[in-house]
């Protein structure tokens, strides 16, 4: 079936169908990476956003039980330049077509997917409109320019979780943690578990005082879609919280700590996407290759230096990849050091994070939980 995908600034790009039919909007984004169209795809961080995969064939292991990182698909769309109908891999239960079909998710396939990356580039990420069909191409544009965009909207409430729930507990569980779900990723609750932690995730929108309530040993502020400063309620949250106890951020988690300390964030012309990520650890002058997706960016220049230090940088472009606070245990990074594109370079934070709760235990002469 034909499908096309348009831009609001009246670039139209035309293919075939691969999955369900319909439409959908969108903020049109691509990602660099070779594999991991499945993680991609179930990301909450996508919640929002059509994703155009840069390498070319996509799809040639298939799809599998494991490799998802929520319930289901959370993209608005997926666009490809091929699609692989027959993939090998001894995991594989199925193409990701199908799956994508299953769970009416609208694709595309046969559109110049390197076009597309040098328009975005170049023009920035766009309101897009992706549809199965015979539309003219004025009527998809028109689509695409009725979306309100991702400025100041809050994504985080329709991915979070309805309520708390206690995430698998490790054999080695020496402390407890709550971790506030703006769209966790499931490979990140499995590394805190790693990590000895027991996790009790909570919604988005509960409150320092409920958190507090549960007695953890520290925080963990997840990854999640859309405009930090379109979830206020997290932010004074966490405002709170940094003044009690350990605090670990990713991602949006990233950003939140940052307007909590009185910093600014921006939104990226392009963003980062992909697992090819080159970060810089100025504490240590370590490179590490990471995993990353955002759209957001914290402002380096509005953090009081005092309070607040830089310690990663993206190498492609100077922007704020990690900070900590000088005087309390709170830290975060922008990438995501549970993905594997290191393979493993970044995993060590989730250490950090358990020495920080140990030590902070033991200056105050509590057993461990």
């Amino acid at each position: 079936m034909n499908a096309a995908l348009a831009l609001e600034d009246g670039r139209v790009f035309r293919g075939t169908s691969f999955a369900a039919e319909g439409a959908s909007v969108g903020e049109i984004v691509f990602n660099t990476s070779m594999t991991g169209y499945q993680e991609i795809s179930t990301d909450p961080s996508y919640h929002g956003q059509i994703v155009a995969m840069t390498y070319p064939q996509i799809g040639n292991y298939g799809v599998n039980d494991e490799d998802v990182e929520s319930d289901g698909p959370k993209v608005a769309g997926f666009v490809v330049r091929e699609h692989c109908r027959a993939p090998s891999n001894w995991r594989s239960k199925g193409t990701f077509g199908d799956w994508l079909r299953q769970h009416g998710i609208v694709a595309v396939e046969g559109i110049d997917t390197r076009a597309l990356t040098r328009h975005i580039r170049t023009g920035g990420a766009k309101r897009s409109a992706l549809a199965t069909g015979d539309w003219s191409d004025a009527d998809l544009v028109a689509k695409a320019r009725e979306w309100p965009g991702l400025i100041g909207r809050d994504l985080v409430k329709e991915v979070t979780c309805p309520k708390p729930y206690e995430w698998e507990v490790p054999a080695n569980a020496s402390h407890s943690v709550v971790a506030y779900d703006f769209g966790a990723k499931r490979s990140i609750l499995k590394c805190l578990a790693a990590a000895g932690c027991r996790v009790t995730v909570v919604p988005a929108s509960a409150t320092a005082d409920e958190v507090l309530g549960m007695k953890p040993d520290g925080i963990f502020l997840s990854n999640g879609p859309g405009d930090p400063e379109g979830v206020p309620y997290a932010i004074e949250a966490t405002r709170q919280l940094v003044q009690r106890l350990p605090v670990f951020g990713i991602c949006l988690g990233h950003q939140i700590l940052g307007l909590a300390f009185g910093g600014k964030t921006y939104k990226l012309k392009f963003g980062h996407r992909g697992a090819n990520q080159p970060v810089k650890d100025l504490t240590t002058g370590r490179v590490e290759i990471t995993s990353q997706n955002h759209g957001f960016c914290v402002d380096l220049k509005t953090l009081d230096p005092d309070a607040i230090e830089t310690t990663h940088v993206n190498l492609n472009d100077g922007t704020s990849e990690g900070l900590r606070h000088k005087r309390l245990p709170v830290f975060s990074v922008q990438y995501h050091p549970e993905a594997s594109p290191g393979p493993h370079d970044a995993r060590h934070l989730f250490g950090r994070f358990a020495d920080m709760m140990a030590e902070r235990k033991a200056a105050a002469g509590s057993p461990s939980a």
